[in-house]
């Protein structure tokens, strides 16, 4: 979540939320070839976020970072005010705490799971998840592993009644599994601006986390151009740059803007 789990909010969100920071697709998941087909002018529906989304989302972001070893990982991270290393990590106190409010017998419907968080310097992010600086690039990578793996496991294991509280919405696991694959896939990209990587996912994992937490963007665009436009990191033809944003985290069936 960014400052976001505190608040439950995306990255170079809109400070309206702190911290924002989702969409996936699995390793084998039985929606993976809900893509765009080039004759059609509008998306077909994709199906639901699942833990292999989030599992899918990780490695992609996992095999891309261990290709980046030597790189200069206190770069800026795109447009963000953090390092690329402070914006991993945070990316994995983002996935270990959308787990953490799964996991209690009666989750929070109001407030996140009381952890403290904290920065290791002024305007850094404020999170419970930090590497050892020992550890290096590839340590950092494995923390990020692990988180991802965790969310993963919650998501898989929580029955799909369960709500728990999230500052856009309480939501229901594949509602965290798509907030964890949307901090995922827009926190590599301006990781990968700050490194100097390629970095574009699948359009089907990207379609997925749309449906699921956007409801507000247009379904005849480009599913990865569209997802960085509704996080504000990107351009849309015809329409203004978001300079403010937000997701829906509940579901469809009991959430407002839907």
């Amino acid at each position: 979540m960014s400052e976001a789990h505190r608040s439950s909010v995306p990255e170079p969100e809109p400070e309206a939320v702190p911290e924002a920071e989702a969409a996936p697709q699995p390793d084998a998941g039985p929606e993976r070839d809900a893509v765009h087909h080039p004759g059609s002018d509008v998306r077909p529906a994709p199906g639901p976020v699942t833990a292999d989304d989030v599992r899918h989302a990780v490695r992609l972001a996992v095999d891309v970072l261990r290709g980046a070893q030597g790189a200069d990982w206190e770069a800026r991270a795109g447009s963000l005010e953090w390092s690329c290393r402070e914006t991993v990590e945070h990316l994995a106190d983002d996935l270990f705490a959308y787990a953490a409010q799964l996991g209690p017998e009666q989750p929070p419907s109001d407030t996140e799971v009381p952890f403290v968080w904290s920065p290791r310097r002024p305007g850094g992010p404020a999170n419970v998840v930090f590497a050892d600086p020992a550890a290096g690039a590839a340590g950092l990578v494995q923390v990020l592993e692990a988180c991802g793996a965790l969310l993963a496991a919650m998501v898989r294991t929580t029955p799909p009644e369960v709500r728990s509280h999230h500052v856009f919405g309480a939501a229901d696991p594949a509602g965290f599994a798509a907030m964890g694959v949307v901090e995922t896939l827009v926190h590599l990209h301006d990781v990968a601006e700050g490194l100097g990587l390629a970095w574009e996912p699948d359009a089907a994992l990207c379609d997925r986390a749309l449906a699921r937490l956007f409801p507000d963007v247009p379904d005849d665009t480009a599913p990865w151009p569209t997802l960085l436009w509704a996080t504000g990191r990107g351009d849309l033809p015809g329409r203004p740059r978001r300079t403010a944003w937000r997701w829906y985290g509940a579901p469809r069936s009991e959430g407002e803007g839907y």
